[in-house]
């Protein structure tokens, strides 16, 4: 049995330092959102109606969990009862300087669409906080947003870990039958996650690369074979990267750079009509100052006039002033 499903109060689930950003992005998307309470990384919102479940389907990239607020409690176990019988509980706790999900019984399943969850939030010992939201598609199925993953010692880089991440918040799926190209890609932590995947690389970036990563490396695109993993090395600025260089059949956009949304975004365009045949963009957005989320509706309607019918812009629990930008074609669309 599902317990209250309207309520004043929201709580939602931020990355430490994020929260003041956070209101900025609800202010910029007029919602009657009022701060009601605030500590690291966990922030509650009133409204003067009610809140339901409808109500968090707000698309707030700073957010890494928005919950329908049940209230606090000074134990675990009283949170949880707040929940009540009947439904699945998340546990995440504020800790270490992050806010961070508790693992699970089975860490590698997704909740059904629609599944309502319940999740306890720990901010110390005697405050406990209990919510509940809805699954629904690019909602990460892990508690607080945080799926735990850790990366492995043979990776050059913490990109490895941003493309995991992203990969399971939005349930994205590559196979060996997709080519990405990815700007940026020096040392190469990103290649190596897609390699391990079994996935073709073209990697974009004058900077040298990780030996672990050279390994699968070929010496012409001409070289690559359908369905296996290699990695072609294009060594050489974004913008000297040809048509020749990415060849036919890329599938995939991907950024790391270090440069501004703006001048990666105007290289996403142009490597979109390079390679009509990209049906997905995965980009990491490196900020300045986190407040530039009031940017966010230029991001997103640049992805929009490529061609991409879905778009997204998510903080995802790996990131310091970074967003991932998701842009998806429907398969079969150019």
């Amino acid at each position: 049995m599902t317990p209250l499903l309207d309520t004043e109060f929201v709580f939602a689930l931020t990355n430490p330092g994020s929260e003041k950003a956070l209101k900025l992005e609800i202010d910029h998307q007029w919602l009657d959102w009022r701060l009601s309470y605030q500590r690291r990384g966990f922030v509650t919102f009133k409204t003067d109606g009610k809140f339901s479940l409808s109500s968090l389907d707000q698309p707030l990239a700073c957010a890494r969990r928005l919950c329908l607020s049940l209230g606090k409690a000074a134990t675990r176990e009283q949170a949880v009862a707040l929940i009540g019988p009947g439904l699945p509980i998340h546990f995440a706790r504020f800790h270490e300087r992050k806010m961070v999900g508790l693992p699970q019984a089975d860490p590698s399943a997704r909740p059904a669409l629609g599944q309502v969850i319940g999740t306890v939030v720990e901010l110390s010992p005697t405050e406990f906080w209990a919510g509940l939201h809805r699954h629904a598609p690019f909602l990460s199925p892990d508690p607080a947003g945080d799926s735990g993953t850790e990366m492995p010692p043979h990776s050059p880089s913490r990109a490895w870990l941003k493309l995991e991440e992203a990969r399971r918040f939005f349930d994205l799926k590559f196979t060996p039958h997709d080519c990405v190209v990815e700007l940026g890609c020096a040392p190469g932590g990103v290649v190596l996650a897609l390699l391990d995947r079994g996935v073709p690389v073209i990697g974009v970036d004058p900077a040298k690369m990780a030996a672990v990563v050279m390994d699968s490396a070929i010496a012409e695109r001409e070289d690559g074979k359908p369905g296996q993993p290699w990695f072609f090395h294009s060594r050489k600025p974004a913008a000297l990267t040809s048509k020749r260089d990415l060849g036919t059949g890329v599938t995939w956009f991907m950024s790391d750079m270090n440069q501004s949304p703006e001048v990666v975004l105007k290289e996403c365009s142009r490597f979109c009509k390079m390679a009509p045949s990209i049906r997905g963009v995965l980009i990491t957005l490196k900020l300045t100052d986190l407040l530039q989320v009031s940017e966010k509706s230029q991001w997103l309607a640049a992805l929009s006039e490529m061609g991409f019918h879905t778009v997204r812009l998510q903080q995802l629990s790996v990131h310091h002033k970074e967003f991932a930008l998701l842009g998806l074609k429907p398969r079969g669309k150019d």
